[in-house]
């Protein structure tokens, strides 16, 4: 099984409508770690490694329409792990 690094910048109303909170469930679920923090300009950013199936459907569920929120878009880069990273945080 392959690990991953995700990273997904997801932009919309997505900040103080429990979006980071949200992530954090789903990613725990999928068995994940990384963290979710919101950035200067209105997005979210979020960090997720672990299996790279794990991280597409976490991908995914930041897409399906179904978060706190709304989202208009995320934009992903997909890389190798860096470093020892455990559980999930909101930043």
């Amino acid at each position: 099984m392959t690990e991953v690094r995700l990273t997904a910048w997801v932009r919309g109303h997505v900040q103080g409508v429990g979006f980071r909170w949200w992530t954090r469930a789903r990613a725990l679920e999928l068995g994940l770690a990384g963290w979710a923090r919101n950035t200067q300009d209105g997005r979210v950013e979020v960090v997720a490694q672990g299996p790279e199936k794990s991280c597409a459907m976490l991908l995914e569920l930041l897409r399906s329409g179904r978060t706190p929120g709304r989202v208009d878009g995320v934009v992903e880069r997909w890389s190798e792990t860096k470093g020892s990273v455990e559980g999930f945080v909101e930043r």
